[in-house]
This record gives C-alpha cells, structure tokens and sequence, in this order.
C-alpha cells in the first residue's frame, strides 16, 4: 500500500487516522465514507480519500482514479441504502465561495428527500 499523506491538523485526516470516531459506511485501503453530523437530508454521506487532498484544485491527473472512485462509492451507498431508484445527488464544494468548510476533499451524497435546484 501507498504511503498516505496527512495533515495533523485536518479534521479528516484525524476521523482517517482513528481519532475522531465517525458512523462509517464503507471503508477501503483508499476511501472512507461515513455519515454527516450535520445532515441535510435523510442520507448525507461524506465520502473521502484517505489521502489529504485539501481541495479540488490540488489533484493531479495522477489522483483522477482516485477521485473517480468517490462517484463509485457514492453509487454503491445509494444502492445498499435504497436510494439509487428515487434519486440522490453527488456534490464537491471547491473554496469558500464554493462552499466548502473543511478543506480536505470530499464528495457529499444526499437522498432520501426531494432535493431542489439550484442548490445554495
């Protein structure tokens, strides 16, 4: 396996690392997923790298693999949570402006309500 790049001061890094307890959903060598604390629908998953990336701008064509994963994982919760028939939605917020408030790249999956556009 890969060396995992951290950053001790990243609240994600610390749920990867153990440190902070999280309600996972799936887990691999390469990704997490485990619910959020503050949801804002019935299923609000967070699905992210092991790898600290801190934003969208800072993956590499290297991580695009990676990062397609994420969408992957995110199907696969959708199905075994009974969500996939009626619908869900895939988010990645990308600085501030974007929405994003811990800056370590995840993938937000929202079901299970009737999701209004446009967002924000």
């Amino acid at each position: 396996m890969p060396q995992r790049v951290s950053d001790p001061e990243c609240l994600f890094c610390r749920i990867v690392a153990g440190e902070i307890p999280a309600d996972k959903l799936y887990e691999d060598d390469e990704l997490l997923a485990f619910r959020d604390v503050n949801p804002q629908a019935p299923l609000h998953a967070l699905i992210i790298p092991k790898t600290h990336i801190a934003t969208l701008n800072d993956a590499t064509a290297g991580q695009a693999a990676l990062l397609g994963r994420l969408l992957v994982v995110a199907t696969e919760i959708a199905v075994e949570q009974g969500f996939a028939e009626a619908g869900y939605r895939t988010v990645i917020n990308c600085n501030g402006d974007g929405g994003q408030s811990v800056y370590h790249i995840h993938l937000h999956l929202l079901a299970g309500r009737r999701l209004a556009w446009p967002p924000g």
